[in-house]
């Protein structure tokens, strides 16, 4: 139970640190999941949406979407990008 509470928790922080860089890139979020959060994103301007999960990897966290989107959750800011250009397509 306590590994389960410690990834939940790991997986909020990831989506949190996200979430803050998204306002900057025209776009709006919030968390959703309670004890298994993603992170819910839409642009304002297009309507588009997308659900952002952070899951663990062999190599430490990724950031998935759809459609077929995934980053690292190291780089922050690629991530954000990525998914700025993703729903602001029209």
């Amino acid at each position: 139970m306590a590994s389960t509470s410690a990834y939940a928790r790991q997986r909020r922080t990831h989506l949190e640190a996200l979430a803050e860089q998204l306002p900057e890139r025209g776009l709006v979020s919030r968390m959703l999941g309670g004890d298994d959060p993603v992170l819910w994103v839409w642009h304002p301007h297009t309507g588009r949406q997308t659900i952002v999960f952070a899951t663990p990897a062999k190599d430490g966290w990724l950031f998935l979407w759809s459609p077929d989107g995934q980053e690292s959750a190291e780089d922050l800011d690629l991530t954000a990008d990525s998914v700025k250009k993703l729903l602001a397509e029209s």
